[in-house]
């Protein structure tokens, strides 16, 4: 089973797909150079789908020269257990755990 994850820039959202059925994706907003992951939905836990769309999502914000700013608990929480993923993260934005 493959989770194929791409941009769906017009839906301002990451989808993944298995065998062509939507099973999550990761809403964002884009400003400037920063990405702003605000809601993440998953319909098949335990099949690696939300880990894919995290991992694709912040490599093409890498690749894109883009920081992240993660409101999204899911991708803040991602990111502060994969410590090679913590440099993408905005200055400005609140670290796991820091208040507003």
């Amino acid at each position: 089973m493959t989770v194929e994850v791409t941009d769906a820039p017009e839906q301002h959202r990451w989808e993944a797909r298995i065998d062509g059925e939507l099973v999550g994706f990761a809403q964002y907003k884009r400003h400037d150079d920063v990405i702003t992951f605000f809601h993440t939905e998953v319909e098949r836990e335990g099949a690696g789908v939300g880990g894919a769309l995290v991992r694709t999502s912040l490599d093409a914000a890498r690749d894109a020269g883009e920081e992240v700013h993660p409101v999204c608990p899911f991708y803040a929480g991602w990111i502060e257990r994969h410590a090679d993923y913590q440099d993408l993260v905005h200055d400005e934005a609140p670290r796991l755990g820091e208040e507003d």
